[in-house]
């Protein structure tokens, strides 16, 4: 097949134009559904007891609603015209879906770090989460309007910029382009922007598996045990356990650690094998439930503790993954494995990824993927940004995202002759996460409504957690 010129690939992003006009973005569309029945089916086979923390969590603000609510924005940007350009999108890359994190090199990056809603899509859908959410951010913060719109305009144009740019590299170039917290700091507009990026930087180096062994396990002659922190942190047959009766059943009845021996054998086989290698050094320990953000929450994560021979540890996660929000309402190609979907999708949009990533099946048929717990990893605590702070952030967020576009799709030509040179697509996604943001605010209250009547049910971690000092 006759691979296409670059001149027929930028009239075909053109084209595109007239599938989907630029100014078109702006638009929200006209949204009949009930926010709750959508919630109620994305909480379905959670664990039960874990979903009123789910809508706790949730229930603190618009913003953490937001961060909670992927399955809405993916409804409702199903309801509008795309542009046809579609590849692989993170699908919930909303400004906390961002972080910095260590290279298997032992380099510091900074990246999309999460990919639960990985799928195909529109390369906007991706955009448009993100810009949502600077402005709910934005809103939260008390910020003004003027400022969530410059939030807006500063991320897009510098998506638009740097896909130009991406438009003029080989493939080789873009697969081997790292967003280094070194590079950030050449970057940075502000002296305290490059401030923040050191700080980062130590801070990111603190965050080893080592660490985090003080703090989670104790000794006990030669094995380690990691403590119960309920309602975060549990053993499932422990005394502290948030499964029902019937959830712990099926865990003594199937055998806890012959299912953890069939689920590990599967994940080995979908690694290389100098991964398998290395991790034959290691033995278990001791593993735990673990209750893990916003939207996550009441699905099912374990972490495991291991050490090698020498007692140094490695916690990996085992994290459920359930079927793609962005899959169901774009109707994209199901996937036979929904961890090896998230593995895969983080592979593609990632500059460099875990190096232990693998999936497995769990009980019930449940599907899993494996990563490590910790590994020099740093979240941006935004609301100790001041504007400044946070402008350069959303610079970073397009740029990254323009970065993993590029990189997973191979179509930065398309998209970059699709967006243009102007600021008419940046001022149309201003218009719409504006607008979207107000439709966030209709569907928090609605929301807070049904918690209080007693429809939904929220308690806080706090709450939770007293249930445990009696």
């Amino acid at each position: 097949m006759k691979a296409s010129t670059i001149a027929e690939r930028e009239a075909r992003g053109r084209a595109a134009r007239e599938h989907s006009k630029r100014s078109s973005h702006k638009a929200v569309g006209e949204l009949h559904r009930n926010p709750i029945e959508l919630l109620k089916q994305s909480s379905e086979d959670r664990v039960h007891n874990l979903v009123p923390l789910r809508y706790g969590r949730m229930a603190v603000s618009p913003f953490t609603f937001f961060r909670g609510t992927a399955i809405l924005q993916a409804h409702d940007l199903s309801q509008v015209r795309d542009s046809g350009l579609t590849m692989p999108i993170c699908g919930d890359g909303h400004l906390m879906n961002f972080g910095g994190f260590a290279t298997p090199e032992r380099q510091l990056v900074f990246d999309l770090n999460d990919f639960d809603e990985v799928s195909v899509g529109p390369f906007e859908w991706d955009l448009k989460r993100l810009t949502a959410s600077l402005v709910v951010a934005a809103r939260h913060m008390r910020l003004s309007r003027g400022a969530a719109e410059n939030l807006v305009m500063t991320a897009v144009t510098e998506y638009r910029d740097r896909m130009s740019q991406y438009a003029q590299c080989g493939a080789l170039e873009l697969w081997y382009d790292r967003i280094t917290f070194d590079r950030m700091a050449e970057t940075a507009l502000t002296p305290e922007g490059r401030r923040a990026v050191r700080r980062g930087m130590e801070k990111a180096a603190s965050r080893t598996h080592e660490n985090l062994l003080e703090k989670m396990a104790e000794r006990h002659g030669e094995h380690w045990t990691i403590r119960d922190a309920p309602p975060a942190l549990f053993h499932v047959l422990g005394a502290n356990t948030l499964f029902t009766k019937e959830e712990t059943e099926a865990f003594r009845t199937g055998s806890s650690r012959k299912m953890l021996e069939r689920m590990w054998g599967e994940y080995l086989k979908t690694m290389s094998h100098d991964r398998r290698e290395l991790l034959s050094h290691f033995t278990v320990q001791d593993t735990v439930f673990k209750v893990v953000g916003v939207g996550s929450v009441g699905t099912r994560c374990m972490v495991v503790l291991m050490v090698d021979h020498m007692g140094k540890p490695l916690f990996l996660q085992m994290k459920e993954a359930r079927p793609s929000v962005i899959a169901r309402f774009y109707k994209s190609q199901g996937n036979k494995h929904e961890g090896e979907r998230v593995v895969q999708g983080q592979r593609m949009l990632q500059a460099a990824s875990d190096i232990f990533l693998g999936w497995a099946t769990g009980p019930l048929g449940r599907h899993f993927y494996f990563r490590q717990l910790r590994d020099m990893k740093l979240s941006a605590n935004i609301e100790l940004f001041d504007v400044d702070l946070l402008e350069g952030y959303a610079r970073l967020c397009g740029w990254i995202m323009a970065r993993a576009h590029a990189k997973a799709s191979g179509q930065a030509i398309e998209v970059s002759a699709y967006i243009g040179r102007g600021d008419q697509f940046a001022e149309a996604l201003t218009g719409y996460a504006a607008a979207y943001a107000d439709q966030v605010e209709r569907d928090y209250d609605v929301f807070l409504k049904a918690c209080r009547s007693g429809e939904l049910e929220a308690r806080t971690d706090e709450d939770m957690a007293a249930d445990f000092r009696m």
